[in-house]
Parts: C-alpha cells; sequence; structure tokens
C-alpha cells in the first residue's frame, strides 16, 4: 500500500474563501484571462498563477494515485503561498483558513488524502498555537518552507515551534520556496532545478550549525527533493565546521554536520538511480520516504518506477514506500 508523501493541492474552498474573505487578512485573489487564478499579498508579494495540477478536480488526483498504484497522498498547500510577510494577525488568520479548507478536503477524500499543515511564521508563538490546532484536524506533518522572507529558518528564534512539535511528535517537512528575486534562476529553469535544491539546502545548513537539532532530538525532520545538494555537500560542511571561527558564525553545532545525516528523513524525489542509491548509502534505507512532488513541473509523476530504476527490490520498496512513511508519520495510524 504505497504511500506518497510528498505533494500539493489547493481546494476550490480556499479559492472562495479568499475571493470573499481574503482582503480582511491582507489576500487579494486576481484573475487573469485564460490563466488560472493567482494571490497577492498586502506587503507586495504576487504568487504566479496556480498551476494545473495545484487546483485539479479531486477525480483527476485519484486517477492519478491509481495509475501509479499509489494507495495514499500526503498533501500540503503551496509554500509559496504561505505568505509569511504578512502582518502578524493577518498571517495567523491566513493559515488558519488554510488549514481549514486543506483538512476539510482531506476528511472528505479520507480514504486517499493526509492533511499536511502549515504554521504563520515568523512568530513562534503563533506557529506552535497553530500546530496544536491543526493537531486536532488530523495533521500528519506540518510543512515549513526552508526560508522566510528571505532569511534562512535556522537563524529565526524558533524554539517553541520546536519544542511543541516535538510533543505532538508532529514531523516537519522542510520544502524550498521562491518568494524573493534570485535574478541568475529565471532563466533556463534554473528556478526549479537549482534555486529550490539549493534553498533547501540552505535551509538545513541553518538548522544543524544553529543547534536546532542538538536542542530537539527527538524531532523528525523531512527534507524535500532527496535533501537538496545537502548530502553532497556534507563532507565540505564537515571541513567548515572543523576549519571555521563558530563564534563568528554562529555554528554551535555538537557534532560535524555530516553525522545529522542519518537522524534526518529524505523523499526520494531526485529524478536519476544514481544520485538515489548514493542518498541511500549515505544515509540508510530507512531514512527514505516516496515522493513525487505532485502538481509541479519538476513532479516525479512514476515515483515506483524510480525506485525500481535505482535497482531497489521488493523488501527495500516495501520500507521505502509504506513502512518508513507509517514509522516516521506516526499520527497516521491515530487516524
Amino acid at each position: 500500500m504505497p504511500i506518497d508523501v510528498h505533494a500539493h493541492y489547493i481546494p476550490q474552498a480556499l479559492i472562495a474563501c479568499a475571493r470573499g474573505r481574503g482582503a480582511q487578512m491582507g489576500v487579494q485573489v486576481i484573475d487573469s484571462a485564460g490563466t488560472a487564478p493567482a494571490l497577492a499579498f498586502s506587503y507586495g508579494y504576487k504568487v504566479r498563477p496556480f498551476f494545473p495540477k495545484l487546483i485539479e478536480r479531486t477525480a483527476q488526483r485519484i486517477a492519478w494515485l491509481d495509475s501509479q498504484r499509489l494507495d495514499r497522498q500526503f498533501v500540503a498547500t503551496w509554500p509559496d503561498i504561505y505568505g509569511y510577510g504578512l502582518p502578524r494577525g493577518d498571517s495567523a488568520a491566513w493559515h488558519r483558513l488554510l488549514n481549514d479548507t486543506l483538512a476539510e478536503w482531506c476528511a472528505e477524500n479520507a480514504a486517499r488524502m493526509s492533511f499536511v499543515a502549515s504554521v504563520p511564521l515568523p512568530n513562534a508563538e503563533d506557529a506552535a498555537a497553530e500546530l496544536g490546532r491543526a493537531a486536532t484536524l488530523g495533521a500528519v506533518a506540518v510543512m515549513l518552507a526552508s526560508n522566510i522572507e528571505g532569511q534562512n529558518i535556522g537563524e529565526f528564534a524558533l524554539d517553541p515551534l520546536w519544542a511543541r512539535a516535538e510533543q505532538l511528535n508532529m514531523p516537519i517537512m522542510i520544502h524550498p520556496t521562491a518568494t524573493t528575486p534570485f535574478p541568475r534562476a529565471e532563466k533556463f529553469g534554473l528556478r526549479q532545478s537549482v534555486n529550490y535544491t539549493f534553498d533547501t539546502t540552505l535551509g538545513v545548513a541553518s538548522l544543524i550549525f544553529s543547534g536546532v537539532l542538538d536542542r530537539f532530538p527527538k524531532l523528525t525532520f523531512v527534507l524535500s527533493h532527496g535533501g537538496g545538494a545537502y548530502p553532497y555537500l556534507a563532507g565540505r560542511f564537515d571541513i567548515m565546521h572543523a576549519r571555521m571561527d563558530k563564534a563568528a558564525q554562529g555554528d554551535v553545532a555538537r557534532k560535524a554536520p555530516s553525522a545529522y545525516a542519518p537522524l534526518m528523513a529524505y523523499d526520494t524525489i531526485v529524478h536519476a538511480p544514481k544520485p538515489l542509491r548514493f542518498l541511500a548509502d549515505l544515509v540508510g534505507i530507512d531514512r527514505l520516504v516516496l515522493g513525487s512532488d505532485y502538481s509541479f513541473p519538476p513532479a516525479d509523476l512514476a515515483p515506483l518506477d524510480s525506485l525500481r530504476a535505482a535497482g531497489f527490490g521488493i523488501t527495500d520498496m516495501d520500507l521505502i514506500t509504506e513502512i518508513n512513511p507509517r514509522r516516521l508519520f506516526s499520527r497516521l495510524d491515530r487516524k
């Protein structure tokens, strides 16, 4: 019963609610002729129009799961619409709406879908409170962006959120986002192929070096897109950890950065057999979970085939597709 732990969806109810009362929380729906709607935020940020698969009919999503022999999919909203730059009260209200509409859609499709929450950052107390509320709505995990309006997530004082997630046994999925300009990635598809993966790399590095994994050792972090470049650069991080001026750089990690690699989990969205085998060898087969990133252009639209192409046998595929997800996302079996 394979589980896809990394996918995205925006229910029509969210768009309808944003049309009706989004202005009250600094969010506006923008309609353009011939394209899907987009969102604009009061602090000046406008999101690209929604991708067709992001807002498709439920039947289409289920049909794709069936075609790929996937039993269940974890769905989060799109991190680009998290609106972390909204004023504090507006951000809290916006994430309540994001969570309420997605949780309701997942409940209506509970046989196949599981709800991944979001929280209003950077205020740690508000984020912790919303995480607790999302848990009552059935969240199996929470997704956080690798950066908050261009600043690495590990540079923020979020200990109340980390503590609440640890208390709830709520896995934290780290996902890249591109809400600030990066002109060098605007051509050649580099935003998707390079900028996003390195955003994950920067985010996880900031969590390691700032000591989050040391202070909260029971937290489960799940890294998107195979961990970005972190697995490949772990040795380079080790060298800098050993040689940098730690006080000047804010490096309080208690271990070499590579030592944290097998303590985290990674989805399988790397798009090539050899990198996937390298990842498994580096972190252990028990740290891999199946992902598709369904809804976006770089999605792996045949994730089980990707495992087979990497040479994983039946036993390892069972681990990656069901046993590991159920162990790491333990809240799934509470439903």
